[in-house]
């Protein structure tokens, strides 16, 4: 994580367990499909306050997550409850997305157009159509939009600016998919994953 031009915190940087709501974490997530490579995602959360705050109206309202997206490697088509997202292209190939809205019941809408704000300006997405970010392009994800994403022409660093994001109650999977590899836990954590904050 230390390279020329980027840098970590000192928090990012410090080997003790401290990962918890506002703490920087790093998790690779393969979501249980077993080839990591085509069906995965490196995210870490620079920065994630708590539902507490986002309920009460202060305090860290906010999280900052880092991606790094392999060329040809899907996220799966998942929603928000909560969450709303700017999915920011910070560099390298381009980012490209499936977007839906949402029936009634909440499941996938394929059938119709959804609106979504690029760079701050609304476009129209067919059902049909993909939505491609160049490096320094951004798409805004409002609760309730459908997205699956991944890189072509290159793997994409790509950023991400949201509400408070609680990755176990406010991420919903079209299809069921494993959200954390199993581990064997035979020694203390280095570093947390977000699953792991409950128990520390």
């Amino acid at each position: 994580m230390r390279a020329p031009g980027f840098s970590c915190s000192r928090r990012a940087m410090d080997p003790r367990p401290t990962c918890r709501p506002g703490a920087a974490c790093a998790m690779p997530k393969r979501f249980g499909q077993g080839d990591y490579a085509r069906t995965g995602l490196f995210l870490f959360t620079a920065r994630n306050g708590s539902a507490a705050d986002l309920q009460a109206g202060r305090g860290m309202c906010y999280a900052e997550k880092i991606m790094w997206v392999r060329d040809g490697q899907v996220t799966p088509m998942h929603r928000h409850i909560v969450k709303a997202e700017d999915i920011i292209n910070r560099g390298g190939g381009d980012l490209v997305l499936k977007v839906h809205g949402a029936q009634a019941d909440g499941t996938v809408c394929r059938d119709r157009p959804v609106t979504v704000a690029c760079d701050g300006l609304p476009r129209q997405i067919g059902p049909d159509q993909h939505l491609r970010l160049k490096p320094g392009e951004s798409v805004t994800l409002l609760p309730g939009v459908w997205h699956s994403f991944w890189a072509e022409a290159g793997d994409a660093l790509v950023g991400e600016v949201s509400t408070v994001n609680d990755d176990m109650t406010d991420n919903v999977f079209e299809a069921p998919v494993g959200r954390f590899a199993r581990i064997d836990e035979d020694e203390a954590p280095w570093r947390l994953l977000v699953s792991d904050y409950g128990g520390f």
